[in-house]
């Protein structure tokens, strides 16, 4: 065969339209999903990825599911390589074949060209309802898989363009919301449509074998770059725990322990002496740990590594099997998102010995899900909210954190309160920014949120996944850790503190409250402008107590403005 040159800029061209073409797919599902967990949160993904299963360009999605697609694609082609036909689509969302929880439903649509497969469109959407013992499927105190809803082995959608009737029937029966999690799997298929159309227009106007070449490339580029700044970094062993609070049943903390080894130009990361798997449904799939583990690394990385295949050559995770992060069946896993955050948290951690001025201190320690499901009114409509509340980055090197943001690992948004209110039986009483919530240091943490949410509903089934309640998001390099996260029943009333996790019925009245964590501080708060200080009282960030006790500078209460003279004297004593 003829050896095909590489022009540079046919390579800027065609990676640059693989990434138009993810980013296409990426606003299809926002614009035909129909449940707001997908439409408005954005928790889904797209990729393509080329025939062997190799990924090719992500979209700016959820960059958690992404790293999880070699495992997942790799179980499709085990089973269908050689019995796939054009119209073919491929779903699943078992955990323990290709998936992470049973919500992620990961959609396969093969792409063929005259006659031969040559790509595959990806999509996995975050479903309102997998059907199990609670709305949502989401809860953290299942204690095995079989009550977390319908598992999806991978199975054929559709077949040469034909539905499946017979699986369609499957998942209307064993969901509580048939008609929105089938619209949202035609807003997938609807997407990898798009993927399709535009990729087949790629190679028409490029033909097969240059496309080949050039992907061979475009992988070969993003290893290449990624070995270049890893060879930057001092060879050794970088070691860094964090902890879960609890996995809402026994006693905490829950340690994630890394170990990264820097050798030339590769790295090796090592998860032995995390906990062994727990009986709540935190536990993490070896694919989710490898995505989390794969994105941190990421995050350290230069801006012009291509998001493909090439990065994960350069990079080798284990983690002990029986593991938090690499159970066995029949482990429950539906809240494994909060285990993926910490892992990303420890991996950072490491990394801020190796790369500090690149890892910002912890953040919020990822979304908290506040799940309340029931029938609402006479009609015994059924409802169900997956509301994911984003937060807070943890300061950075040269920056401030960001707040009411979403986590640097996830890219969603928070649901706007117009859209929840008009959708489900709930007022939302509070949603703001939570004063002296950040972490003190030169460079302070974002502020956590608040959301408090009042039951309209006759009754219905809260579900909180959320944690940094005991054990807060860490600062770096002399930087105080944030405020911890705080759940709180009827804060006006009978005020009842509540546990990180749970699952409880709440009825008409009743009023729930999230005061989420805040981001770590990152150097010696001592160091910070007083100016800046000034300026987070005056816009009520933080208290002048707070100013005063973590920061060492005193506000004039009348004026506003800094007392110099005291500020050093009280600077002098800390």
């Amino acid at each position: 065969m003829t050896e095909i040159p590489i022009d540079p800029i046919t390579f800027a061209v065609i990676k640059n339209g693989l990434d138009t073409i993810v980013d296409d797919m990426a606003y299809t599902v926002m614009r035909t999903a129909r449940s707001p967990i997908v439409r408005d949160v954005l928790d889904y993904s797209a990729t393509i990825c080329d025939g062997q299963g190799r990924v090719l360009a992500q979209a700016k999605t959820v960059a958690l599911h992404l790293g999880a697609v070699p495992d997942a694609i790799a179980v499709v082609l085990a089973q269908y390589r050689d019995d796939v036909v054009p119209g073919d689509v491929i779903i699943l969302n078992d955990p323990y074949e290709g998936g992470m929880h049973l919500p992620d439903v990961f959609m396969f649509k093969p792409i063929f060209h005259a006659g031969e497969l040559q790509a595959f469109a990806v999509v996995i959407a975050h479903h309102c309802d997998m059907g199990g013992r609670v709305p949502g499927s989401n809860a953290s105190d299942s204690t095995e898989i079989f009550q977390e809803g319908l598992r999806i082995p991978p199975l054929k959608l559709y077949r040469a363009g034909e539905p499946d009737t017979a699986l369609f029937a499957l998942i209307r029966k064993n969901v509580r919301l048939p008609d929105m999690v089938v619209g949202d799997l035609e807003a997938q298929l609807a997407t990898c449509n798009i993927g399709e159309r535009e990729f087949t227009r790629l190679i028409d106007k490029h033909g097969q074998a240059a496309l080949t070449a050039y992907f061979d490339e475009l992988i070969d580029y993003g290893e290449r770059l990624t070995r270049q700044a890893i060879r930057a970094w001092p060879n050794g062993v970088y070691r860094f725990t964090d902890h879960i609070d609890d996995d809402g049943f026994d006693s905490g903390p829950i340690p994630i322990v890394c170990a990264i080894t820097v050798r030339d130009d590769h790295l090796e990361v090592d998860f032995a002496g995390s906990s062994p798997q727990v009986r709540g449904a935190i536990n993490c799939t070896l694919s989710y740990t490898k995505s989390s583990t794969y994105l941190a690394i990421r995050c350290v990385l230069e801006r012009a590594v291509p998001n493909n295949a090439g990065v994960y050559r350069c990079i080798d995770i284990s983690a002990t099997e029986g593991s938090i992060l690499n159970p066995t069946m029949p482990a429950p896993v539906a809240a494994r998102a909060l285990t993926g955050y910490r892992v990303v948290d420890t991996v950072l951690g490491a990394l801020a010995q190796i790369a500090p001025e690149r890892v910002t201190a912890a953040g919020e320690g990822g979304n908290t899900v506040v799940c309340i499901g029931g029938y609402d009114g006479d009609s015994r409509k059924p409802f169900i909210l997956v509301d994911m509340i984003n937060g807070a980055w943890g300061g950075r090197a040269d920056k401030d954190g960001i707040e009411g943001v979403t986590n640097p690992s996830q890219n969603m948004s928070n649901m706007p309160v117009e859209t929840l209110e008009a959708q489900y039986p709930l007022r939302i009483e509070e949603y703001a920014l939570r004063e002296d919530s950040c972490g003190p240091g030169q460079y302070r943490g974002g502020l956590g949120l608040v959301r408090q949410y009042r039951v309209l509903a006759a009754e219905a089934m809260l579900q909180l996944r959320s944690d940094r309640h005991a054990i807060p998001p860490y600062g770096l390099f002399g930087g105080g850790p944030a405020a911890p996260s705080r759940n709180v029943l009827n804060p006006d009333g009978a005020p009842e503190a509540l546990p990180s996790k749970l699952t409880r019925t709440v009825h008409t009245g009743d009023v729930i409250r999230h005061e989420q964590a805040g981001g770590g501080g990152y150097g010696d708060p001592l160091d910070r402008d007083p100016e800046l200080v000034a300026a987070d009282v005056a816009d009520e960030k933080i208290s002048r107590d707070f100013a005063l006790e973590h920061f060492g500078v005193v506000i004039d209460p009348a004026t506003g403005a800094v007392d110099t003279a005291a500020t050093t004297a009280r600077r002098r004593c800390d």
